[in-house]
């Protein structure tokens, strides 16, 4: 029960930071630059546990790790909002959920621009031809831009499974099998 609540905190904080970023991007119209700069930062984010370590150890002192951050923001030409968004998420302790701050900031600029996300699971791995011709048919079905998530789940045996939001469409064999088996229990 209390893990369930820290959750609940770490997505909540995460979201609002995220939603004020958005919005002060928004302000001063510069959301595709700092959405530039965040991609890159998230891009460091998962491919550097001992970065994820250094946000997350607070053993650190802000001062520490505000020096970080104005090197990295001058490295990398950061915007002055998000500069001062870094500094600011510091100085509140709240550096421990900037990867879900970061995350969140993505999925909100992507629906500012029409993009929906949807998961796609097919049981082999696609080509990009084939991902690109799936993603095009269903994007111009329902009229917005599709952002798959793409898995692999060879338990489907064949076929494919697409979530897009309370939409499930599957027509993997593995469902086939599990609705024939469900009509000769019913009969």
């Amino acid at each position: 029960m209390k893990l369930s609540g820290t959750k609940t905190f770490s997505n909540e904080t995460s979201g609002r930071y995220a939603l004020a970023l958005f919005e002060l991007s928004k302000e001063g119209s510069e959301i595709q630059n700092i959405e530039k700069n965040i991609l890159f930062l998230f891009e460091v984010c998962k491919k550097n546990p001992e970065f994820i370590n250094f946000l997350k150890n607070p053993t650190y002192q802000t001062d520490v790790q505000k020096k970080v951050f104005t090197e990295i923001s001058k490295l990398m030409n950061f915007n002055k909002i998000l500069k001062n968004f870094l500094s600011f998420v510091i100085e509140k302790r709240r550096i421990y959920f900037l990867d879900k701050i970061l995350e969140k900031f993505i999925k909100l600029s992507s629906k500012n621009k029409g993009n929906i996300e949807a998961i796609l699971i097919s049981s082999k791995n696609l080509s990009q031809e084939e991902k690109n011709k799936i993603n095009d048919e269903i994007s111009k079905a329902i009229k917005a831009n599709i952002e798959f998530n793409y898995k692999v789940d060879k338990s489907l045996i064949s076929g494919l499974k697409i979530q897009l939001g309370s939409l499930l469409i599957d027509t993997s064999v593995s469902n086939k099998l599990k609705r024939i088996k469900q009509s000769m229990i019913e009969n």
